[in-house]
C-alpha cells in the first residue's frame, strides 16, 4: 500500500504534456502575379493561378506539390535596346518542404506569437514548362535573335509566406488564409526565350522569376498527434 501511495504521489508530480489534434491533408488555391528577371531590361508582371496538395508531418512541417500555369512577360520591343520581348506562357509542378515559426517557438501564451505562429520559409524542386512568344527579329538592325520557343527547365522555387487559421466547429484548425511570396530560379535558358550567343546579350546570371499569390486551403484527412496547442482556445 505505501509503493502504491508514492508511485501516485510521483506521478502527480510530472508534469503533463498538453496534446492536440491537426488534420494531417493540406490542399488550397490561389492566384497572383508574376514578376520577370531574365535577359531583357523590363521586368513586366503577368497573372498566374496554382494548386497545392501537402502533406503535414506536423502543424509546423509539410511536404508537398504544386502546380502553377500563367504568364511570365518581359521586355518592350518599343524600348528595349534590342528591341526584345517575350510572353511565357508557362505551366510548372513543384514539389516544396516547409518549415513553420510555431515549431521553434512557445506562443501558447503569447498573443502575438501564436497570430504569426504560421509564419514559415521553405525550398523545393520541379520543372517548368515554357511556351514562349517573342520577337526573334530586331525591327530597326534587322539582328536575329535565336531560342526555343517551346522548352523546359529545371527550377527551384524558395517560398517566404504565413498561414491564417481558422477552426471548424470542433476547434481543429481547418481553414486557411495563405500569402506567398515565391522566388524561382530556373536551370536554363528557356524563361525568356532567348538563347543568344552573343556576349552583349548575356548577363552571366539565371533567368528569375518571383510569384506573390494569394489563396486558401482546406485541411482535412486523419488526425495527428501534436505536443504544442493546435486547436482554438
Amino acid at each position: 500500500m505505501k509503493t502504491i501511495f508514492t508511485i501516485l504521489l510521483i506521478s502527480l508530480s510530472i508534469p503533463v504534456i498538453a496534446q492536440s489534434n491537426f488534420y494531417t491533408f493540406s490542399v488550397g488555391a490561389g492566384a497572383g502575379l508574376t514578376q520577370s528577371f531574365a535577359d531583357v531590361r523590363k521586368h513586366d508582371i503577368g497573372p498566374a493561378g496554382y494548386i497545392t496538395a501537402d502533406y503535414m508531418f506536423s502543424p509546423f512541417l509539410s511536404l508537398g506539390l504544386e502546380l502553377q500555369a500563367g504568364q511570365i512577360n518581359g521586355g518592350d520591343k518599343k524600348t528595349d535596346p534590342y528591341h526584345r520581348q517575350f510572353i511565357n506562357n508557362y505551366k510548372s509542378i513543384t514539389g516544396n518542404g516547409k518549415v513553420y515559426l510555431g515549431a521553434f517557438t512557445d506562443y501558447q501564451r503569447k498573443p502575438f506569437l501564436n497570430a504569426i505562429k504560421g509564419l514559415y520559409a521553405g525550398a523545393g524542386l520541379g520543372v517548368i514548362l515554357n511556351q514562349v512568344d517573342a520577337v526573334r527579329t530586331d525591327p530597326v538592325t534587322g539582328a536575329r535573335y535565336p531560342g526555343p520557343n517551346e522548352s523546359k527547365d529545371l527550377c527551384i522555387p524558395l517560398n517566404l509566406g504565413i498561414n491564417f487559421y481558422f477552426p471548424d466547429f470542433e476547434g481543429n484548425y481547418r481553414y486557411i488564409l495563405n500569402f506567398n511570396y515565391q522566388g524561382n530560379i530556373t536551370l536554363g535558358e528557356g524563361l525568356d526565350g532567348y538563347d543568344d550567343s552573343a556576349i552583349r546579350l548575356k548577363t552571366g546570371n539565371p533567368d528569375v522569376y518571383t510569384y506573390f499569390s494569394v489563396g486558401f486551403k482546406y485541411n482535412f484527412g486523419s488526425l495527428g498527434l501534436t505536443s504544442k496547442n493546435f486547436k482554438r482556445n
